[in-house]
């Protein structure tokens, strides 16, 4: 068996990063054979948070897991890394444009480019997720100058997949039937989706989007309009926001598990070529703007279909259990604390 391979979660203690951790310990990210030690970082005020995260993930006893690392401290975090998935980041508010979380985020991700710099290997590969994400990406890169510039990719495929999505419903297909998809510019209001270059396939036979929708106008227009992501959530959310925000969550995480196994040999739709025996040292070096060839395998799906029930079933009720053990046990300190200086009357 390989030696083990250093990761880093950042954000470990919110939602993205909930789904994400099960996948990562039992093999979905980084191959069925490669051993795994697991580093969840988050800010201080969520460490409790982090103790049960870390928990549930021992409670698992994944066998590939071989040390799980919980901690609030960058020097700790970012110490001899092979791979850093960087979640974590200022959130968007309602009414709020990407742009608007710079101020923020640029402080967030300066800090982090100067740990990977001081502590992580040179060789790590870094993935950002946290947006606006290639602008992140770009303030962490700047902020480690000895690490390759090839090493750091942002996380852009939702706006990738939504594109792709919005395109299969029009023409009653499935996303797969549609390829060659390309999102230029910046993370924001700015982004354009392009689908001059864009398949899919109808009866057995490719043929150009334009051709096949003979719609101009939607593709022109609502089109552009639906898979921007300047608005907290899609257009066609807004009206059931409040009740699927928690799920939403999902989606970063489905197209985050996607990347770290997949090759971007174009987008022909060729069978993708594997670089390396280790699928975490695939893509990650990738234009982030380019869609990716998928080598997901039908297994491989079933398999995290399996395994997201388990996390319902078992790991949901596991976090409750902890979770109000933690709380009980919070509230003996207290009660204690305070029978200290207010004791009660005898």
């Amino acid at each position: 068996m390989p030696e083990p391979v250093r990761v880093l979660v950042t954000g470990a203690a919110g939602q993205i990063a909930y789904s994400l951790l099960y996948s990562i310990g039992n093999g979905s990210v980084f191959g069925k054979d490669q051993p795994i030690i697991l580093v969840l970082l988050d800010i201080t005020p969520m460490m409790g948070v982090l103790d049960g995260v870390l928990m549930e993930l021992q409670d698992c006893a994944l066998p590939l897991l071989k040390d799980v690392i919980a901690t609030d401290k960058e020097e700790v975090a970012f110490k001899d890394l092979d791979v850093a998935i960087l979640v974590g980041s200022m959130p968007r508010r309602d009414g709020m444009e990407r742009k608007d979380l710079l101020k923020a985020n640029v402080k967030i991700f300066k800090s982090q480019g100067a740990a990977l710099d001081k502590y992580a290997k040179k060789s790590v590969k870094v993935i950002v997720v946290g947006n606006p994400a290639n602008t992140n990406c770009l303030t962490a890169s700047k902020s480690a100058p000895s690490i390759p510039k090839e090493n750091f990719s942002c996380l852009t495929r939702l706006d990738h997949n939504r594109a792709k999505a919005q395109i299969a419903l029009k023409l009653g297909v499935t996303s797969e039937d549609v390829k060659n998809v390309i999102i230029w510019g910046n993370h924001s209001s700015t982004q354009y989706p392009d689908v001059n270059h864009a398949k899919v396939k109808l009866q057995g036979k490719e043929v150009g989007v334009y051709e096949a929708l003979k719609n101009d106008s939607w593709l022109k227009g609502d089109f552009i309009t639906v898979t921007l992501p300047s608005l907290p959530t899609p257009p066609r959310l807004c009206s059931s926001a409040a009740p699927l925000s928690s799920r939403l969550e999902n989606c970063p995480v489905r197209c985050l598990l996607r990347k770290p196994s997949v090759t971007t040999s174009g987008t022909s739709g060729s069978e993708p070529q594997r670089e390396s025996s280790c699928p975490w040292a695939l893509s990650l070096t990738a234009t982030p703007t380019v869609s990716p060839t998928t080598c997901c395998t039908r297994s491989l799906s079933q398999s995290r279909i399996r395994h997201g029930r388990l996390l319902k079933v078992s790991l949901l009720m596991t976090s409750h259990v902890r979770r109000w053990i933690l709380l009980q046990r919070n509230c003996q300190k207290k009660k204690k604390l305070l029978l200290n200086f207010f004791p009660l009357p005898d």
